[in-house]
C-alpha cells in the first residue's frame, strides 16, 4: 500500500473487472442527474474511477465533454468497449491536471484511497479544476477505515471527516452534504455520505 493507493484493492478490480461490470446497475448514479444540472451544456468533465463506464455513457449522451479514467487497465478496458473512446488508465494520485476541467466527478472510487493519502488526492483534483468548477464523490461511511470482506480498503468518512478532509487539502467551497443509505457489490446495504464542493479563489470553505 502507497499514501495515495492500495495494492489489494487494485488487484481485486484487476482480477473481478468482468464480473464487476456485468453485476453492476445499468443506469447511472442516482446522483448524477442533480450534478449535471449544475453545469453549463458542454462542459468538460473529468472522471476518476469510471469502473465500468454507465456514468460516463450518460454524460457522453446528454452532450458533456467526458474525460473518463480508471486505476485499473482491466477496468479501463471494459469502460473503453462499452463507450467506443479510449479510456485513461490513471490512478488517483497520478492526476497532474491544472485547470483543465470544469467538473470531477468521482462516485464511489475516492472511498478507496487510504485515508493518509486521501488529502493530497483532493488538493490535485481542486487544481485540475477551473475557477468555480465543481467536484462530487460519494463515500461508504462509519468513521473508522476498514477492510471488506473482498479485502478492499475503505476510508468510511464520517461527514466530518470529509468536511475536515477537503478543507485541508484546498480552499474548496461546500456546496452541498448527504448522508443516505446505500448498497455495493458485496450486497450490504449501509450509510453512505456524499459531497459537492466548488473551487473557490480564496478564503476557506
Amino acid at each position: 500500500m502507497t499514501a495515495s493507493a492500495d495494492d489489494a484493492t487494485l488487484a481485486f478490480y484487476a482480477r473481478e473487472a468482468p464480473d464487476y461490470v456485468a453485476s453492476g446497475f445499468d443506469g447511472a448514479s442516482r446522483h448524477l442527474p442533480g450534478f449535471l444540472q449544475r453545469l453549463k451544456p458542454g462542459a468538460r468533465l473529468l472522471e476518476l474511477g469510471c469502473g465500468g463506464g454507465r456514468d460516463a455513457e450518460a454524460m457522453l449522451q446528454q452532450g458533456f465533454d467526458v474525460v473518463p479514467t480508471d486505476g485499473v487497465p482491466e477496468m479501463a478496458q471494459k469502460a473503453a468497449e462499452r463507450l467506443g473512446i479510449p479510456v485513461a488508465v490513471m490512478r488517483f494520485d497520478e492526476l497532474v491536471a491544472d485547470t483543465e476541467y470544469d467538473a470531477v466527478w468521482a462516485h464511489a472510487s475516492l472511498l478507496h484511497v487510504p485515508r493518509a493519502g486521501l488529502v493530497p488526492v483532493l488538493a490535485s483534483i481542486h487544481r485540475a479544476l477551473r475557477p468555480g468548477g465543481l467536484h462530487f464523490a460519494c463515500y461508504k461511511a462509519g468513521g473508522t477505515e476498514a477492510r471488506d470482506r473482498f479485502d478492499r480498503l475503505n476510508n468510511h468518512l464520517s461527514l466530518e471527516q470529509a468536511r475536515a478532509a477537503y478543507r485541508a487539502a484546498a480552499p474548496w467551497r461546500i456546496i452541498e452534504t448527504q448522508s443516505y443509505m446505500g448498497g455495493g457489490y458485496d450486497g450490504v446495504q449501509g450509510p453512505w455520505i456524499s459531497i459537492i464542493v466548488e473551487r473557490a479563489s480564496g478564503g476557506q470553505a
